[in-house]
């Protein structure tokens, strides 16, 4: 009979900020390697040490250690350093597909390099794994996803529900909702379970019996999984000699010293046929509901915020922008552009981008985001500098002083908009050349005359229209910014400072094609353009109401509103109310007071004015006055310095008050099929969480949100074993409640926290802040910052649609929300593409495009979708600039042998949930 293999792996999980600041965290890492690497020297039956699936460690290291590069890169090679696959170990449902896609991307492309990749699926700490993971993996060539969360364990003899989350084995098969299978391994106990194993024989023998049964308990084979090291663990450099008795106390068991590929390999042809079959999504839906972390997702939610804006920046139009420029003929950014990810990345790891560290942490974060966005405007800047020259506004020449300017759609489909753009009509040098500048090369300058500024002002802009490409004078506001300080940086000169006039337009656009553009013009009006667009022009429809073709709204004396959706007529009643209540918790979980009930804001009398009344666009503004408890009661100081159990807590809210003023801007747009909110206000309260709510009156037993590559349907209710009293889940872009003739989302701009009430109303439950005092785990850590005091906005929009059959219609709409517009201004001139053009036309049912850009393993323009419905359907590429074939390709978006090449147009088949990156052939 073959003996049980215990696979001992050396490994250390190394959060790179948390309890304690990055640089004190660094400074032990530094010490971890250099032992690592010593041991690995001196010791040739120490086989292997797990990087803990990260390639950043190693970064991290060689910047204080440069000296050490080949000494570490030669361990890579050899397998004895095992990194990869990814670049951070990332919080899943905290960062976007895409996001998740180019940590995976980037933690390849630098673990090849450095020597080897373990294609291994490492995920020992997150907080909830996403549902279309073994899709990825598979994609990157990984038949094994590893993970600590989400399953619950019963053991090989308890019976187990499926449905539940349940699996008696700590190996399962994991199934994404396309279908794909990778084997699934779950730490049942722990990634800890086989830290710090005793060398003396006494103490071995009772730690192995322990250890051993453990493992026994939950493992479908007889390869048994002991993990040698925990969080910041230093290396057990005696792990040699332990071993060694391990043996001599257990001959009937062979113990190896093992590493996460072999292990793998080995347990691949080991496994039985009756794994359980877990589907999706692991949130540990089967658990009581105490130990979720969920409420990570709204702790500190100023980082979810810059979060969602940079990375959808780079994902959604810097990308886009720099492929139009690149296939214009311009250099493709590669290394600003990882550079730019990779510092964004650096906040992704789980207790970073959580908002569940100390305050050290998070404040460096706000300055690695403000580092990424900087990097990532300025490669989106130089990418439209390189376009302006290529795109043809010769259309606006016939009207003399033109001002055109081009509007760029990055997102996945056509659409419509309001935006505001700022225009330069007339600009003047700041310093010119001095004669002894102009003989010697001498960068000397003299200032123009003083009185620069007046004769800029003297242009009267009174005489201006907004036209477009067919001479249509568009409805704009024009207003006067007055004179301001600009300056050019030339590629081959110094630097030039001028001062121009500029105009703020707003006005709307489009429709505006897919990762396309539109060309617009400020222009004098001459005599027959004054007939046009003289009929006033309003959304307003009465007091405190505003309606165009789609959206009717009416806003009632206590700022609730009243959505009719036109083409359904389904009115949508009691919307906008805010809900306050305490908070006894920690950045990872809410706890509501025990006994204490929330407050609301329907009781309150608004004020209600109307702000702004253009025929493009309508604004109120409703302000709310509110008193709320200004902080918990002193009992909840003692609890958290006694360690008391946030569910065992005992405090209240105080009885002293503070005042809340909610400044809520409510917008609708001329042809919009969504109405749009901004809630301004200053946290002066502690202790407490801000929701909004939006009771959609639809039952239902599921609803939909947007998660990594999928509309996740949810149950509403919890499972039969849930106790905690909280069913809040995350989401990205939407969270929508459906029926087949109506239904109702709630888009959002980096408000990752949701929850569907459980109250008959099928009430979205929106979390605007979370104000917290600790951050909770396994010690007292005080984290004052963490009660977010101060200024806070939040953004959100309701799309209203007609039911199931027309939800991604209302997914395409909030996948806009979070997409910005691009504008560029240029002189009327020729280019290479008309005013208005597609650089990539195409069409798909349920398709979402999720990026368009150049990959950096092939040079190859690359495009991915993913289908949001759980029915097949049909890809139809109808052109790409310059592209004569398509071919796909895997999520790394590396060359695939023999790959079926399809001429364009052509058409692609689409699995239901399936992600596809197509591969383009430039003529």
């Amino acid at each position: 009979m073959t003996k049980p293999q215990v696979h001992v792996i050396s490994h250390t999980h190394w959060d790179r900020e948390w309890y304690m600041p990055y640089e004190k965290h660094h400074f032990r890492l530094v010490r971890l390697l250099d032992s690592v690497l010593d041991l690995l020297d001196r010791d040739e039956h120490f086989r292997s040490f797990h990087l803990d699936g990260q390639t950043i460690i190693v970064d991290d290291y060689l910047q204080v250690r440069p000296e050490q590069r080949e000494r570490i890169t030669r361990f890579i090679r050899e397998g004895r350093l095992i990194i990869g696959p990814w670049y951070v170990l990332q919080d899943e449902f905290l960062t976007s597909a895409e996001a998740n896609v180019r940590n995976l991307q980037i933690g390849h492309r630098e673990a090849s390099a450095l020597g080897r990749v373990a294609k291994v699926g490492y995920f020992p700490d997150s907080f909830g794994n996403m549902g279309q993971a073994p899709q990825l993996l598979a994609q990157a060539g990984i038949r094994v996803a590893v993970f600590g969360r989400g399953v619950r364990p019963k053991g090989k003899h308890a019976r187990a529900d499926a449905s539940s989350y349940e699996s008696p084995y700590s190996e399962m098969v994991w199934e994404s909702p396309d279908g794909t299978r990778v084997l699934g391994v779950l730490f049942a106990n722990w990634y800890n379970n086989g830290m710090e194993i005793p060398v003396d024989a006494g103490q071995a023998r009772a730690y192995w019996d322990k250890r051993l049964a453990n493992a026994e308990k939950y493992a479908s084979t007889s390869q048994l999984l002991l993990m040698n090291g925990c969080d910041h663990q230093p290396v057990q450099e005696d792990l040699t000699a332990a071993l060694q008795t391990a043996r001599e106390l257990y001959p009937n068991y062979e113990f190896v010293h093992s590493n996460f590929v072999d292990y793998c390999e080995m347990l691949v042809h080991a496994t039985p046929d009756d794994l359980t079959v877990i589907a999706g999504e692991l949130r540990s839906q089967g658990t009581d509901g105490w130990g979720t972390l969920v409420n990570t997702a709204s702790a500190r939610v100023y980082l979810k915020q810059a979060n969602e804006r940079i990375q959808s920046y780079l994902e959604k139009v810097v990308e886009p922008l720099a492929a139009i420029s690149h296939l214009s003929g311009y250099a493709y950014p590669h290394a600003e552009l990882a550079y730019a990810w990779k510092t964004l990345m650096q906040n992704h790891p789980h207790d970073s981008i959580c908002g569940c560290s100390v305050d050290e942490v998070h404040r460096e974060m706000m300055t690695r985001f403000a580092k990424a966005e900087a990097m990532a405007q300025a490669i989106a800047e130089d990418s439209l500098k390189e376009l302006a020259v290529k795109i043809d506004t010769s259309a606006f020449g016939t009207r003399a002083g033109s001002f055109p300017f081009i509007v760029f759609n990055t997102a996945g489909r056509e659409r419509s908009g309001v935006l505001s753009v700022d225009l330069e009509v007339d600009k003047r040098p700041l310093l010119v050349p001095t004669p002894e500048e102009a003989a010697t090369n001498v960068s000397l300058y003299q200032p123009l005359p003083q009185n620069m500024a007046a004769e800029l002002e003297k242009l009267d802009i009174t005489g201006f229209g907004v036209f477009d490409l067919d001479g249509n004078r568009i409805d704009a506001e024009i207003a006067d910014l007055g004179v301001q300080f600009g300056y050019m940086l030339p590629d081959h000169g110094f630097r030039q400072p001028y001062m121009s006039r500029r105009i703020r337009v707003k006005l709307s656009v489009g429709p505006v094609p897919a990762l396309g553009c539109k060309s617009y013009a400020l222009a004098p009006i001459e005599e027959q353009d004054l007939q046009v667009g003289t009929e006033p022009k309003s959304l307003v429809t009465g007091p405190c109401r505003m309606a165009n073709g789609h959206l009717a709204v009416d806003i009632a004396p206590n700022g609730t509103i009243e959505l009719t959706h036109l083409s359904t007529g389904r009115v949508y009643r009691n919307l906008l109310t805010f809900e306050d209540t305490g908070d006894i918790g920690n950045e990872y979980m809410f706890m509501q007071p025990p006994g204490v009930q929330p407050l609301y804001s329907d009781g309150l009398k608004a004020e209600i004015k109307l702000v702004e009344d253009l025929p493009c666009t309508a604004s109120y503004e409703i302000v709310h006055e509110w008193e709320i408890p200004a902080n918990a009661d002193s009992l909840l100081d003692k609890e958290r310095q006694y360690l008391v159990a946030f569910p065992l807590r005992k405090c209240g809210r105080a009885n002293n008050t503070v005042s809340l003023k909610l400044r809520t801007l409510v917008t609708l747009d001329a042809d919009a099929r969504e109405l749009k909110f901004r809630v301004r206000f200053d946290n002066q309260a502690t202790d407490h969480r801000l929701r909004v709510l939006f009771p959609t009156a639809i039952a239902g037993t599921q609803h939909h949100a947007d998660s990594i590559f999928e509309i996740a349907s949810r149950n509403t209710q919890p499972s039969a074993g849930w106790k905690n009293p909280s069913y809040t889940q995350h989401q990205h872009a939407f969270v929508a409640i459906d029926d087949d003739a109506s239904g109702l989302a709630v888009a959002n701009r980096g408000l990752n926290e949701y929850e569907v009430l459980r109250d008959g109303q099928g009430t979205i439950a929106l979390t605007l802040l979370r104000a917290v005092g600790e951050l909770g785990d396994w010690g007292h850590f005080p984290t004052p910052e963490a009660q977010c005091l101060g200024e806070h906005t939040a953004e959100f929009a309701l799309i209203p649609y007609a039911g199931e059959s027309s939800r991604h219609n209302a997914a395409t709409i909030a996948y806009g929300f979070q997409t910005p517009w691009t504008v560029m201004q240029k002189e009327v001139g020729k280019g290479r593409y008309p005013g208005e053009y597609a650089w990539l036309d195409w069409e798909g049912e349920a398709l979402a495009l999720s990026s368009f850009k150049i990959s950096a393993e092939t040079g190859d323009l690359v495009a991915r979708w993913f289908n949001t419905s759980r029915t097949p359907t049909a890809l139809r590429i109808l052109s790409a600039d310059g592209a004569e074939a398509a071919y796909k390709t895997t999520i790394l978006e590396e060359a695939v042998p023999l790959e079926v090449r399809h001429a364009l147009p052509c058409v692609m088949q689409i699995r239901p949930a399936e992600i596809i990156t197509a591969a383009f052939v430039r003529r």
